[in-house]
Order: structure tokens, then C-alpha cells, then sequence
């Protein structure tokens, strides 16, 4: 009998020892191995507040501001520490309906009643200085300080983008986004997220069983600083680019001005354009949805890299570049023009002409004959082949491909490559006749005004460029994206450019029969074409390309306006006033200006877009 008492007391021992031992293995895994039950417990007391940076600045070539921050505010609330209060005063307060405050209460509630949630976004520094001092008699309301984007000027919306919520689809894709988070759409603001955004901060506050905050947890020591986004110098002038935009209103169409040495964009524009400042706050919703209804001018859409025309004459100096290269002409070459040749029509000029002649008075003729020579090439094997040599020299210029800026929606044009041909008319059973039209940028060929501008500085420098690009410096260390200082070389003799500037030069500098006398200026030697391309769905556009000076290029441009006839007309003065804004700083031809600036094309495109 005592030999069994003592049995069952080791074992009612040894169980004990190893329920303790277990208990001991247990808690050791929970507070040591494993956090699960840790974080479970912090979270109940712990009340964790994201400090948001300040988003980086964006500044203009010369260091003017653009882009800036202002205060704004989310207001909080924690549904269990509500009580009774003014409901009427605190709707006047914040301006929002007591239906609002209803909704809204009941989506916090739905999410939980103990932890924090946005009742309001995006409150105005002014709405907060007034209501702060009344935040005391609405318990369970707080507020945590946000930023928003701020314009020096109502311009460059195409090019800065716009800041908006992150939404569901984007959380899940990138991790480093969280529900409140703001993130850059469209231009620098899309392209330059990540040195603009900065990095979050935590402020750690302890809560009691009511979630109220009791102080700061460790004495602050685990809160971590918000840090501030990269500032960025834009390559953007912003006296030009609002000069432009003046020069564009009521019209519809896009200039880009290159600096050709460094690729920088000067300007672009794109209109109609809209205030970038519809864009920001608890209105960006409701003014996106308007901006985005109106299908007739289409505010959002970016003619500059988006739209896709035909480039017409301002065409014809590549054609010309192209057929000295391959020897196919020499710059003393003439052609006859009969005001046209065979079934393309052409205006009455003096002829024969030579290539700097006929780049002057713009000759269909002389173009259709110099491009046939490239087609009709003997050295190549056939038409089809003599085409594709042709298609790579554009390829060279950036045509028929994306240019790589940091425009993410930038569109590659067209130029169709001989396959494209083969399919529509047999393989061989097509010749230069069939694709005459593209001597002088008609037919199939695609381009937009980003790649007329880049085509202009190439040559503009004599057979090369760099890639055009939005930004000159990022961040305190003044970096950039490196394929920004790759020098694209063209394979055409820098002799041949020369050649083809003299008729550029001529163009707009010379006698009778120069199509672009208007775009001259005292003092600046203007190289330039004009350009008519056709519109199948109303009047012609009117389109201009130059670079000045001549022989010191400081600013390469395309303008393109839409609907409204010959290259002179309207393309080459807006075109001509921006050289002289950005070479001179003033304007000396006020007239011109004046009637620029008057100018109202767009109530004739709405009466015509109504009838169709």
C-alpha cells in the first residue's frame, strides 16, 4: 500500500513538473519566439499615427517655384468616445450637411467602433484655424495634418500631372502604399512618384481601454521622422510656358520648344488646358468627372505626345536630308514643277529649283521627284527594301517609335513598315507612286508634336539629340536618369544638314516665294518650315517647325494648330513670338501678338463639332 502512495505521488509530481515545463515552453514561444500575441496586446493599447511628408517641391529652370504644399487636414474619429454635442454647430462648422455627418458617422461605426477613422478629408488650413478652437466640444474628433499641392501659376497641367488616392487595385500591387496614402498621376508627378513622395513617419501614442490617447509610448523614443520628397528642377521656362498657353487660348493644338543641346523641354503645351488646381482637394472627384465629359476639346488629353498627325511639308528637310545621304541628288540638283507633278497639285512658284529652293518656296514637285529617287534606288534590290533604308533613317530621327521622356502615355506615331504595305496591295505590287503621298508628311504617316520638336533640334545640331525630357535635377545631389545624356547620333553627314538649313534659313529669311517671311525676326536668325497637313474631318492644320539661332541653336519648336489652314498663317507666328519670348524676354511685334492673342478658332470648331 505505501509503495503505491509513493508511486502516485511521483507521478502526480511529474505530471506537475511537466504541466509547469510545457506552460514555461508555451510562454516562451509566445513572448519570445513568436510576436503574433505580443503585437495583438500592443495594438489594444498602442494607437499608431502615420506622419505624412511634405511631397518635393518642383522648380522651373530658373529656380522659379511651380509646385508647393499647403496645409490641409483629415479629421478622425473613434465612434466609442463620441458623445453628446452641438450636431448643428459642428455641420455649420465644417460646411457638410447633417445627412453627411449621419452617413459618415455610420461608415465609422461600420469600421470599428474603437479605432480611428477619416470622417472628413482634405480640410483647408482656414476651416481648421476656425474649428480647432472649438475641437474640445466634440470628444472623440481629432485631427492629423496632411499636405496638398499648391500652383504659383494656373499652368502646366499637362506636364506637372495632379496627386490623387490610392485605391485598392494599387495597394495590392504595391505594397508601400496604405489606405490615405496620395500617390502622382500623369507628368512629373507620375514619372518622379518616387523621389517626390519622401518616406512616412509613426508617432506612437499610448490609449486606455477607451481609446484615448494617454501620452506617448517610451517617450518617443520608437517614432520614426517623416522625410521630406526630393525637390526637382524642372528643364521647363515658365514664363515661356505661359507665354504659350496665352498664345494658345481659344485655339486647339500643342507647341513643344526642345533646348536641342540637352534635350531639356522648354515648354509644352496642350490646349485646351485646364487649371491645375481643379485637380487638388475634396473637389479634384467632381472636377476630374466635368474635365473628363467634355468630348468636344478634351482638357485631359495631351496633344503634345498623345495626338498623332500628319507632319505635311515640315516633312520635306528629311526627305531632302535622306536623298543627299544616299546620293540619290546634290544640293544643286533642280526638278521642273508644272504647279504639281502628275496627279499631286502644287501652288505657282518660280522652277526649276534646287533643294535649298524648293525647301524655300516648298515644292510638292521637287519632293515627290527626290523621293521617288530614294525609292527607285538602284542599289537596292527593290522598292520594298529601298523603303525599309528610308523607314530606318526616320526610325534615326525618332519617328515611328516611342522617344523614351518620361511621359508614360507618350504615343509612337506611325511609319508603316513595308509589311504594312504587302498586306494592302501584294507583295511587289506596290511602288513609289503608291506611297507618294509621304514625300511631303502626307499618307500613312503618323508623328506627334513631341517627336516634331525632337526632329527639329536633331537638326537643328547637325545629326543629333538627346532624348527630351521633362527634368534637369533631382534631390540636393542635382542627379539625373542617365539614358538623359545619351548623344542619339543620326547616320546623315553633318555637310548634308547644312545644306538643308540653308533652305530652312532661306524659308523664312528670303525673298519672294519664302513660305515662312513671317516667322522672321530682327537680330535672330529663324530657320524654319511651314507645314499644311490635311484633316479628313475639317479644315487643314496649320503647322510650323524652327530652331534659332542659326548657327547657336538655343531653342528648337513645333507648333501645331489645329483647324486652321496654311503652315503661315497661325503656326509660324505663335511659333515666331515664343523664339523671340524666350531668346529676347519681350516682344517686339505687338500687332502680330495682339492679333495672336485675340484670335478665337474654338467657337467654330464647337458649331462644327455640334453638327456632326
Amino acid at each position: 500500500m505505501k509503495d503505491t502512495f509513493v508511486i502516485r505521488k511521483y507521478v502526480i509530481i511529474g505530471l506537475i513538473v511537466l504541466a509547469a515545463v510545457a506552460l514555461i515552453i508555451k510562454l516562451f514561444i509566445i513572448q519570445v519566439v513568436k510576436d503574433t500575441y505580443r503585437l495583438s496586446a500592443d495594438n489594444n493599447v498602442l494607437r499608431y499615427i502615420t506622419q505624412y511628408p511634405a511631397r518635393g517641391l518642383i522648380y522651373d529652370r530658373n529656380g522659379k517655384l511651380i509646385v508647393f504644399n499647403q496645409a490641409a487636414y483629415d479629421l478622425m474619429v473613434v465612434p466609442v468616445q463620441t458623445g453628446k454635442m452641438d450636431t448643428a454647430l459642428f455641420c455649420s462648422d465644417l460646411g457638410i450637411t447633417k445627412d453627411v455627418f449621419r452617413e459618415r458617422m455610420k461608415t465609422a461605426r461600420n469600421y470599428s467602433r474603437r479605432a480611428p477613422s477619416v470622417f472628413l478629408k482634405q480640410i483647408s488650413a482656414e476651416t481648421y484655424a476656425k474649428f480647432q478652437e472649438k475641437i474640445f466640444m466634440y470628444p472623440g474628433f481629432y485631427v492629423q495634418p496632411r499636405t496638398l499641392r499648391k500652383y504659383s501659376k494656373p499652368v502646366a497641367a499637362h506636364l506637372l500631372g495632379y496627386v490623387s488616392e490610392v485605391d485598392e487595385a494599387l495597394i495590392k500591387k504595391d505594397p508601400y502604399y496604405k489606405p490615405g496614402d496620395y500617390i502622382g498621376k500623369l507628368g512629373i508627378e507620375e514619372a518622379y512618384e518616387k523621389d517626390l513622395r519622401g518616406r512616412r513617419g509613426v508617432k506612437i501614442y499610448l490609449v486606455d481601454v477607451y481609446s484615448r490617447i494617454k501620452g506617448s509610448y517610451a517617450d518617443g523614443n520608437l517614432d520614426t521622422l517623416a522625410v521630406q520628397g526630393s525637390d526637382i528642377i524642372s528643364g521647363i521656362n515658365l514664363d515661356l510656358q505661359e507665354y504659350g498657353e496665352h498664345l494658345m487660348q481659344n485655339k486647339t493644338g500643342s507647341i513643344v520648344a526642345i533646348e536641342p543641346k540637352t534635350g531639356e523641354i522648354l515648354a509644352l503645351v496642350s490646349s485646351p488646358d485646364y487649371d491645375p488646381g481643379l485637380l487638388v482637394g475634396r473637389i479634384r472627384t467632381e472636377n476630374f468627372a466635368r474635365l473628363q465629359a467634355d468630348t468636344i476639346f478634351k482638357p485631359l488629353f495631351n496633344r503634345a505626345f498623345m495626338a498623332k498627325y500628319p507632319p505635311g511639308s515640315t516633312f520635306k528637310p528629311v526627305n531632302g536630308l535622306i536623298a543627299l545621304q544616299e546620293k540619290v541628288i546634290v544640293p544643286s540638283t533642280k526638278f521642273n514643277c508644272d504647279h504639281g507633278y502628275l496627279f499631286v497639285a502644287c501652288h505657282s512658284h518660280s522652277s526649276p529649283l534646287d533643294l535649298k529652293g524648293a525647301i524655300m518656296n516648298s515644292c510638292n514637285s521637287y519632293f515627290c521627284q527626290t523621293y521617288r529617287r530614294i525609292l527607285e534606288n538602284p542599289k537596292y534590290g527593290s522598292v520594298s527594301e529601298a523603303y525599309e533604308k528610308w523607314r530606318g533613317y526616320l526610325n534615326e530621327f525618332g519617328f515611328g517609335k516611342k522617344l523614351g521622356s518620361e511621359f508614360v502615355n507618350e504615343l509612337p506615331g506611325l511609319v508603316p513598315s513595308s509589311a504594312y504595305f504587302d498586306r494592302y496591295y501584294g507583295k511587289g505590287g506596290w511602288k513609289a507612286l503608291t506611297v507618294i503621298s509621304m514625300a511631303f508628311g502626307q499618307g500613312e504617316i503618323e508623328t506627334t508634336p513631341l517627336q516634331m520638336a525632337n526632329y527639329t533640334a536633331a537638326i537643328a545640331n547637325r545629326g543629333y539629340y538627346y532624348t527630351p525630357h521633362i527634368v534637369k535635377s533631382i534631390g540636393a545631389d542635382h542627379r539625373i536618369d542617365p539614358r538623359f545624356t545619351i548623344r542619339h547620333q543620326i547616320s546623315i553627314d553633318s555637310a548634308n544638314f547644312e545644306e538643308v538649313i540653308l533652305g530652312m534659313e532661306a524659308a523664312v529669311n528670303g525673298g519672294a516665294g519664302a513660305t515662312a517671311r513671317i516667322a522672321a525676326l530682327n537680330g535672330i536668325t529663324v530657320c524654319g518650315k511651314t507645314g499644311t497637313a490635311e484633316n479628313p474631318f475639317g479644315e487643314n492644320h496649320s503647322v510650323f517647325i524652327a530652331f534659332a539661332p542659326k548657327d547657336d541653336p538655343k531653342i528648337a519648336i513645333a507648333v501645331y494648330v489645329e483647324n486652321a489652314g496654311f503652315g503661315a498663317t497661325y503656326a509660324a507666328p505663335v511659333a515666331s513670338l515664343m523664339i523671340e519670348k524666350y531668346l529676347k524676354g519681350e516682344i517686339t511685334n505687338k500687332p502680330l501678338e495682339q492679333r495672336m492673342l485675340e484670335l478665337n478658332l474654338v467657337d467654330s470648331l464647337k458649331v462644327s463639332e455640334t453638327k456632326h
